[in-house]
């Protein structure tokens, strides 16, 4: 009984021992033993359709209808403009740009935001100032800076198109044509632009080769508290906790800075606090943050390493990264494993005036 004593003693000793000389050689014992399929991560996993409102559910005339909207220029008050201007399936659904440009090459203050999977949010825009997709159809449209569009005269030319009428009577029939069926077809549309079958969903579901040793790496870096700590705001399914946060990026310093969703909450930790974008196509929708700051997914890990540029009003999460050069590779690469291959978009045939 004692050697067995001794023994355990011994083996528990040596297996501490080993331990210590892992984590003194920066090469720390691996706390997490995912794999392919393991029931614990189903919970990163997106539904096949996203959540509808009840007076709004989905048909195929309603999508349609709302595609023929979303890529109308007419929608814009000088007839240039369509809401995939911004949104443009080439670019991930975003522009490519730093910060959007608006009516008659307006340069606007903030990036125009992906609306891939838009449709699982509970808030929108980078302020958080709508609440649904219907509710923010309308918005850009009739904003000067953006579309400039003056609404009433939007209504008046779809209801003189034959070919619009024939639209909205099919996907709404007995509803008049305006801002509320406007609002909801487009909103229909965009419910369609989903990104859920990434090599990381795969892997989820329980294909061991969807990702690669070091993109598997990533995301223990990802949901590590000690390293990434990622997963504190980029949760679940859509990789967003819906909630808004200070990051300390370079812009915040400038002279009468954008104060983000302070604007419609007026409280002191909502000071330069933005909406947590999705990471779902991450690697197709460059540049990043709201400021359009970040060129590459690099420079986004870096800003994180560096615990944000301005520490004032900084978000408590917002502290410089313990991680390796490698944590950071990882990381990279397991953002890239995000992205759903893009599927072929067709153009809609735009009625005729």
């Amino acid at each position: 009984m004692k050697r067995l004593v001794k023994h355990t003693l011994l083996v528990a000793g040596i297996s501490q021992m080993i331990a210590g000389l892992a984590i003194a050689s920066g090469n720390p014992v691996d706390k997490y033993t995912f794999k392919a399929g393991d029931p614990s991560l189903r919970e990163w996993l997106l539904p096949d359709i996203p959540p509808t409102p009840a007076d709004n559910p989905l048909t195929r005339e309603r999508i349609e209808l709302g595609k023929t909207l979303f890529f109308d220029p007419r929608l814009s008050g000088d007839g240039t403009i369509a809401c995939s201007s911004c949104h443009s399936p080439m670019f991930g659904w975003s522009d490519g740009l730093p910060t959007g440009k608006g009516f008659q090459g307006q340069v606007l203050k903030r990036a125009s935001p992906t609306i891939v999977n838009t449709a699982f949010n509970s808030i929108q825009m980078w302020d958080g100032r709508k609440r649904s997709l219907e509710d923010q159809a309308l918005g850009p449209m009739e904003t000067s800076a953006e579309m400039n569009m003056d609404l009433p005269k939007l209504f008046q030319f779809l209801k003189s198109s034959q070919r619009y009428r024939e639209l909205f009577e099919r996907a709404y029939p007995g509803e008049p044509v305006g801002g509320d069926t406007v609002a909801k077809a487009i909103a229909s549309y965009e419910r369609t632009i989903v990104s859920n079958d990434s090599p990381f969903d795969r892997w989820v579901k329980g294909d061991a080769n969807a990702m690669t040793p070091a993109q598997i790496d990533g995301f223990k870096v990802f949901v590590d508290k000690d390293k990434g700590n990622c997963a504190a705001c980029h949760q679940g399914g859509n990789f967003t906790d819906n909630g808004f946060h200070n990051l300390g990026l370079a812009s915040y310093g400038e002279k009468n800075p954008d104060m983000g969703r302070y604007a419609q909450l007026p409280l002191k930790m909502m000071k330069g606090a933005f909406k947590t974008p999705t990471l779902r196509d991450i690697d197709r929708t460059a540049p990043y943050f709201h400021d359009g700051s970040a060129k590459t997914l690099e420079e986004v890990v870096a800003h994180y390493v560096d615990g944000g540029h301005v520490k004032k009003d900084l978000d408590p999460n917002m502290k410089p990264l313990k991680i390796s050069k490698q944590d950071e590779r990882n990381l990279v690469a397991f953002m890239h494993a995000l992205t759903t291959a893009p599927k072929a978009v067709s153009l809609p045939n735009i009625p005729l005036n």
